[in-house]
């Protein structure tokens, strides 16, 4: 299908139906575009009243057009649209772009139109970008579209930019020249009934012309069909996306933990991370990589070096590399002496190497000339302050001299001077990048290093653990046949041991001689835990006890329990006690789930215990998790520190603890009615460094279980007590 959008982005010949003679008109200015830019094909105006259209012949419908049609453009009256689209059937098109408003957008009426626009495009085998969009653009020479109504023609680049508001697409291709920058191919995908960003990531995936791709998004309709296209794609070509509505509520009528620290902006976070796609978080920033990316290799390292006249700047450039994680490069001694060669006495010829105020625009030429030669080296910032009458903007034509005679590191401008300086490169033909400040170089740099390790990290796999699913599909029966949807927390744990997850040693009492037995065979000392069908927060009404010392205290602290949960009224939805082998430890980590309704199920790990939605120390991903996903969420908080062992501490199990996060994603893609899970605290053993779930919460949507359970059970079966399904 992907195919068919050469007859929308490569068309020899368009019908702009709708074109019109009346000035400042969308069918008007879509005209003047595509001959001001020169298209290529052959254009067709298609106005009811013929006549002359911009120098051209109209024709009445798009049936009169004498010749083949390969793209439609529509601006029609929405109520028209439909039949418009009968006769490009009938005509023969099968590439429709349509500028046309009032679909969706305007609300229930306008939704079932663009349901019937859709119909018939998925009837007539054809592609449609739009409705309600700006149109598209593309810039190579040997067609030569400019089919929207910005009002600026589009600059030519490598750029493939999708685009989900028409306005903001607009808004940019009108200062693509000030911007530096140049569009191989755009598209405005409005309403995105048919063509979507997937679509166009997939179309560009092999095309040469498009060697970045940028996208502004403010959904994502299908997140698992993105992943999949996105994982493979921005391994061959970079992917930055712009993804808006990030204060849009999430999860905060959640109940674990990990519903109400999620929400639908950390999904998207964590799926655009998982897809190896740069997000940015304004204009500003998307462009300011998108320079960089359409000026510099990707680097073959994470060492950078710094060029500058001023110590200061030098100094601020450093800090910005090492806070973004690269290193200051190690100037090999041949390359210091060649420096010193030229270079006045005062000149420091370590990183960063400082030429001195009076560096004339030969030291500038010879310098980076020399530490581009050096093996040490993989990227380079070189910094410009104005002093004793040199030009700025002669500087930047030597230092792009030498880029071109050497591409193949990253070079980056910091040119601190009028904002003139600016104005002018927008006419010049650059192969640099040049900013403002040192941090934003340095930004730029680590974008490309970031595309460089994910470039190199290696695809992970989707473990399958032995587990005890039907054990684990009883438990949840149980608890729907109860019509509870939340798990008590013996259930819960129980669940997790079926799936092979470290629990407490433990055992269930209803009796307080039951608990203290149960002890006695664990061995002192031991925790006691309420659980209950109607009770789910334990802490808050005084259900944990723990450091049980002896079968006395043991029960006292029942007795206790049962006289405070008295009080409150809390008995009648008891199930007992479970009765746990105390681990010790301080290190309390978080691993949990929450179920997003359009991401799907999200995966969190992190610092827990009674601080959790405090110090929110917590990092996501979406579930499925690969090996590496699982490895990187570990890695990635900042308590990852005290699990290698800070201050002689026990270093954990970090390879157990991976284990743990993918079994859990194996236990919500075998049962994806799980809406929430908790395990707070994963304690970290100080004996053993094993991380084990202490406790553990439950719930399902049971709406959604039930018909799990219908769809795989036998009619006679009852997964709540002898399962024969087998599930």
């Amino acid at each position: 299908m992907t195919a068919n959008l050469d007859k929308i982005m490569k068309p020899k010949s368009i019908a702009v139906i709708g074109a019109s003679t009346k000035d400042h008109t969308i069918g008007s200015d879509i005209m003047k575009r595509l001959e001001e830019y020169k298209f290529k094909g052959k254009i067709y105006p298609v106005n009811p009243k013929g006549g002359i259209i911009q120098g051209l012949q109209a024709y009445p419908t798009v049936l009169d057009v004498p010749g083949d049609v390969d793209l439609a453009i529509i601006v029609v009256n929405a109520k028209f649209v439909l039949n418009t689209i009968d006769q490009c059937h009938e005509k023969g098109i099968t590439g429709l772009c349509i500028i046309t408003a009032g679909f969706k957008e305007t609300g229930k009426e306008g939704a079932e139109l663009e349901k019937q626009l859709l119909d018939k495009v998925h009837e007539y085998g054809m592609r449609c970008v739009g409705p309600n969009c700006l149109g598209v653009v593309n810039t190579n020479p040997e067609v030569s579209m400019d089919g929207c109504f910005a009002e600026s023609l589009p600059e030519r680049g490598h750029i493939g930019f999708v685009s989900q508001s028409g306005a903001l697409g607009g808004g940019i291709l009108n200062i693509l020249k000030d911007l530096n920058l140049g569009f191989a191919q755009f598209i405005s995908i409005g309403n995105q009934a048919d063509v979507n960003a997937e679509t166009a990531l997939e179309y560009w995936e092999n095309e040469d012309d498009v060697e970045q791709i940028l996208l502004y998004m403010e959904s994502i309709q299908d997140p698992q069909n993105f992943r999949k296209l996105a994982t493979r794609i921005s391994k061959k070509k970079p992917i930055l996306a712009l993804k808006a509505g990030r204060s849009a509520a999430g999860a905060s009528a959640a109940s674990s933990h990990t519903g109400s620290l999620a929400g639908a902006d950390k999904a998207a976070n964590a799926l655009l991370h998982q897809s190896g796609i740069i997000r940015e978080y304004s204009l500003k920033n998307l462009f300011s990589t998108a320079k960089v990316f359409a000026n510099c290799p990707i680097p073959k390292g994470d060492r950078v070096a710094v060029i500058t006249n001023s110590g200061g700047p030098g100094i601020m450039a450093t800090d910005a590399i090492c806070e973004y994680g690269m290193q200051m490069a190690k100037i090999s001694d041949a390359t210091k002496e060649k420096l010193r060669s030229f270079l006045p006495s005062a000149a420091s010829v370590k990183n960063p190497i400082d030429m001195i105020a009076s560096a004339p625009i030969e030291h500038y030429k010879q310098t980076l000339e020399t530490v581009i030669a050096d093996d040490n080296v993989d990227m380079i910032i070189c910094i410009y302050l104005p002093f004793l009458g040199l030009k700025d903007i002669d500087v930047a034509q030597a230092l792009m001299e030498i880029k071109a005679e050497h591409p193949e590191k990253p070079v980056v401008g910091v040119f601190m001077t009028k904002s003139e300086f600016f104005n002018k490169l927008s006419d010049m033909k650059v192969n640099i990048p040049f900013f403002m400040y040192a941090e934003e170089a340095a930004e730029g740099l680590a974008r490309l290093n970031q595309q460089r390790l994910w470039i190199e990290r290696p695809e992970g796999k989707i473990p399958q653990y032995k587990v005890d699913k039907s054990k684990a599909a009883k438990i949840i029966a149980s608890a729907l046949k109860d019509n509870r949807e939340q798990l008590t927390t013996r259930e819960s744990i129980d669940v997790l041991d079926a799936y092979g997850i470290r629990v407490c040693k433990s055992g269930f009492a209803t009796t307080e001689d039951q608990a203290v037995s149960i002890a006695d065979s664990i061995g002192y000392p031991v925790v006691m835990k309420m659980t209950s069908k109607t009770t789910s927060h334990k802490t808050d009404v005084g259900g944990v006890r723990v450091n049980i010392q002896s079968a006395d205290q043991l029960r006292a602290e029942y007795k206790d329990l049962i006289s405070k949960l008295k009080e409150k009224g809390l008995l009648d939805g008891l199930e007992g006690v479970i009765i746990q082998e105390m681990v010790k430890g301080n290190r309390e980590m978080v691993c949990g789930v929450a179920a997003d309704p359009q991401y799907g199920h999200m995966m969190m790990f992190g610092l827990g215990g009674v601080f959790i939605e405090v110090m929110k120390d917590v990092t996501f991903r979406i579930a499925p998790l690969t090996d590496v996903d699982a490895d990187e969420m570990i890695k990635s908080v900042k308590a990852y520190k005290l699990l290698q062992g800070a201050r002689g501490t026990t270093p954990a199990q970090i390879d157990q603890i991976k284990e743990t996060m993918l079994r859990l994603s194996q236990l919500v893609a075998d049962f994806d009615f799980i809406s929430e899970l908790d395990i707070n605290p994963l304690l970290i053993s100080e004996k053993t460094g094993e991380g084990i779930a202490v406790d553990g919460r439950i719930k399902v949507k049971a709406d959604v279980a039930k018909k799990f359970f219908e769809k795989n059970c036998a009619d006679d079966c009852n997964c709540a007590t002898a399962c024969s399904c087998n599930i």
